[in-house]
């Protein structure tokens, strides 16, 4: 496969009701009952996930769980600590690091892997039935994988078979499988934007693809979000598995997990406020300067998204809370959130960091004279070397 086009060949691996599946590894008693993720014992608070024997009868993530009682009065709702999910997501991750080096974490419950080497050898539906077959029966979690030559695609195939499918989506073969299904489906359309598709007769991705939709598009979208997606459908967006893309430089961070939705802007910024103080001390104690600053959230769904500014080094705590306060405003969007942090990376001491010469602000007479030599030295390097005395014998009265 790989040898004929030198196409990649690239798994997306998707867990499948990760969070029920881990509830019901923790408490086999669940299995096979309309039950939710959320707080256990209360009418307040927000489903972030939910079995599918409870997706049939209604229940979706986001829902209150109010709403979700009035729907299914005998639905149980539990609470799982985060810490077992990421024990699992680990578990998960060492199970693919067996297939590649190449692994890209999308979330907490899924990954990109690229096996292109690894298919040289073995075919690479065969590849994706093992592992599929390992994680079910190793560590108890099923998964679907989406088999292509890019990200995007990649992407959108592992979602057309739940639970438990494979599905091998090759450029040639878009027209026939992508086109037929609904806008809602492309990957990267929002919640706020398929609607407005939808409202203007753009149902399928066959309708979002046609020519003579394009302008009607454009001016619902915007140019860079229809080129972004008809290029991704195409098959020309990455095909680059980047274990790194989201790493971070030297940083500093902090984070809080709520036992309680925070679904405001006000209440974000209070929160974000005190982060914010709390990191601004560990960067003056340190002596540190940090030069990009950044926002976590983490909704009911569990996908966390990191939103991030780059300006100059500071250690202002004024300065550095206004960047977070015009990310919140730009990104947040006043959704139920479970996950708020702050991060500081691209740290430098102090002494790390280029000299600004100001006389106004230097109070040491020898350090005054050591920039005003420095100064000297690079003006006359730049005018010659008799810039600024060539004056000095001529008397001085006639100036």
């Amino acid at each position: 496969m790989a040898t004929k086009n030198n196409a990649k060949i690239i798994f997306h691996i998707d867990m499948n009701a990760f969070f029920c599946s881990v509830a019901c590894l923790l408490n086999p008693a669940l299995r096979g009952k309309v039950f939710a993720i959320g707080r256990e014992n209360s009418y307040r608070g927000v489903i972030s996930s939910a079995s599918y024997e409870a997706r049939a009868l209604g229940i979706r993530s986001a829902m209150s769980q109010k709403e979700a009682y009035d729907l299914v009065p005998n639905l149980i709702i539990v609470s799982v600590d985060y810490s077992h999910y990421v024990h699992y997501h680990h578990l998960f991750l060492n199970i693919l690091k067996e297939y590649s080096s190449l692994i890209e974490v999308a979330s907490i419950d899924e990954a990109y892997l690229d096996v292109t080497e690894r298919s040289l050898t073995r075919h690479p539906l065969v590849l994706a039935k093992e592992i599929q077959a390992r994680l079910l029966k190793e560590i108890g979690l099923s998964c679907s994988i989406g088999i292509a030559p890019t990200l995007f695609l990649a992407k959108m195939a592992s979602d057309m078979k739940k639970p438990l499918g494979v599905t091998v989506l090759r450029k040639r073969d878009v027209a026939t499988m992508l086109y037929p299904l609904p806008v809602s489906d492309i990957y990267g359309i929002g919640k706020k934007t398929y609607p407005v598709l939808i409202k203007n007769g753009i149902k399928t991705i066959a309708d979002f693809m046609d020519e003579k939709n394009k302008s009607k598009i454009i001016k619902l979208i915007g140019e860079n979000t229809y080129t972004y997606v008809i290029q991704s459908v195409l098959g020309a967006s990455s095909n680059i598995v980047d274990p790194n893309r989201h790493g971070e430089s030297e940083s500093i961070s902090t984070s809080k997990t709520y036992d309680r939705i925070i679904d405001s802007e006000t209440e974000v910024l209070y929160e974000l406020r005190k982060m914010t103080r709390e990191l601004v001390e560990k960067l003056r104690s340190n002596h540190y300067f940090a030069k990009t600053i950044g926002f976590t959230m983490r909704n009911v769904d569990f996908k966390t998204s990191t939103r991030s500014r780059s300006i100059d080094y500071t250690d202002d705590f004024q300065t550095i809370f206004e960047v977070i306060a015009d990310l919140v405003e730009e990104h947040y969007h006043n959704e139920p959130l479970r996950l708020l942090g702050v991060d500081l990376a691209n740290i430098k001491e102090e002494k790390q960091l280029p000299k600004v010469y100001n006389l106004f602000t230097i109070g040491d007479q020898d350090e005054k004279k050591e920039v005003i030599d420095s100064l000297i030295k690079e003006y006359q390097e730049k005018y010659g070397k008799n810039a600024l005395f060539q004056n000095k014998n001529k008397d001085l009265h006639k100036y």
